[in-house]
């Protein structure tokens, strides 16, 4: 199955490019290389203010989650992945992007919706 991460990450960068944020599909594809070439997950990305990283971060902990929730449920619904993103990205050090809350939000729901589409259009029984 192709990496959910990456193309729900790339999925959501098509959509969050605008006038204000050219780069972010650029920014999703450095973020994405440097999460391939570390053997170890980081802390946080390099680049703290990069939109590029933090759609990466979402993602990468949308399909934790989603994983983490199939034990249990062998669909897990869109909203309780949401819920459980949202509370964890409360709780870690994610990278912040010079965004407003109402486009941090919209960014956070746009990754969410376009990594669980890539788990949907893939073998969902794959890790």
């Amino acid at each position: 199955m192709p990496d959910p991460v990456e193309l729900g990450a790339r999925a959501a960068a098509k959509r969050l490019a605008a006038p204000h944020t050219p780069t972010v599909t650029t920014d999703v594809e450095v973020a994405l290389h440097a999460r391939g070439t570390t053997t170890t997950r980081p802390d946080q990305y390099l680049d703290p203010i990069s939109l590029g990283a933090l759609v990466v971060s979402i993602a990468s902990l949308t399909w934790t989650v989603y994983k983490d929730l199939r034990k249990t449920t062998p669909t897990p619904q869109p909203d309780a992945v949401t819920r459980r993103v949202r509370v964890r990205l409360s709780q870690l050090d994610t990278p912040e992007a010079s965004l407003s809350p109402a486009d941090r939000d919209r960014c956070i729901d746009i990754t969410i919706e376009e990594t669980l589409n890539s788990v949907e259009d893939g073998d969902p029984e794959q890790d």
